[in-house]
């Protein structure tokens, strides 16, 4: 396969014609925030608008996971536009997060804390007013447990249940209301949610949490 060379924050890398700006980056220890990106789906959804990055003779900034790569491309992902436009886009995700990170089950293995140290940004921003959802809790599953206060719509366990040909998962609702859940708002074994637990192992955050506390 034919390969490109490009800089990325002066760094020299290569990756293969055609990957997106984000993987090449991620493959050569190059951190972007990320959320909604999943290396094997076809189409990015390019929803949580955090990988933004500066590409040399590109104006404005573009979202590393929908820009492929070409050869001698340079590329600053801590450009003052590029983080600013992150950091607004982390604070607005915080703004309606659940935020419980002593008790959840996933702290200090969620990509929320990742971002927020990458970025030098408070999980607590107080920019904008907290608007939080207080919807329940589905604890029905034998092994899982699905939080949609904790859920960051990225819509990975949406992707992954329809891979695996279950297809449970969906949204509903526009705009503050959105939601991932059941057809009919169902508990998840009640529709006959099996055992695959992919949803767990996907999520970035404390949404879909093993029962017994165990690591994704």
């Amino acid at each position: 396969m034919k390969t490109v060379t490009l800089i990325i924050d002066n760094k020299k890398v290569t990756a293969p014609a055609g990957t997106n700006l984000l993987w090449a980056a991620l493959d050569n220890g190059i951190y972007i925030p990320n959320l909604c990106a999943m290396k094997d789906k076809p189409e990015p959804a390019a929803s949580c608008r955090l990988c933004f990055v500066e590409v040399e003779g590109y104006d404005p900034p573009v979202t590393a996971c929908t820009e492929p790569v070409r050869e001698g491309m340079v590329v600053n992902t801590k450009s003052p536009v590029a983080l600013r436009l992150a950091k607004t886009a982390f604070e607005l995700l915080m703004a309606t997060h659940a935020l419980d990170c002593a008790q959840c089950l996933v702290n200090k293995n969620c990509e929320l804390q990742n971002i927020a140290r990458h970025l030098r940004i408070s999980l607590k921003p107080k920019r904008f007013r907290k608007l939080l959802h207080d919807l329940p809790v589905d604890d029905s599953h034998p092994e899982i447990t699905y939080d949609p206060n904790k859920c960051v719509l990225c819509a990975r366990c949406i992707w992954e249940c329809r891979q695996r040909g279950i297809g449970i998962l969906g949204f509903a609702h526009r705009g503050f209301e959105r939601v991932v859940t059941t057809f009919g708002d169902e508990p998840m074994e009640k529709l006959g949610c099996g055992q695959c637990v992919e949803c767990v192992s996907v999520c970035p955050t404390g949404a879909f949490v093993f029962k017994t506390g165990k690591k994704k």
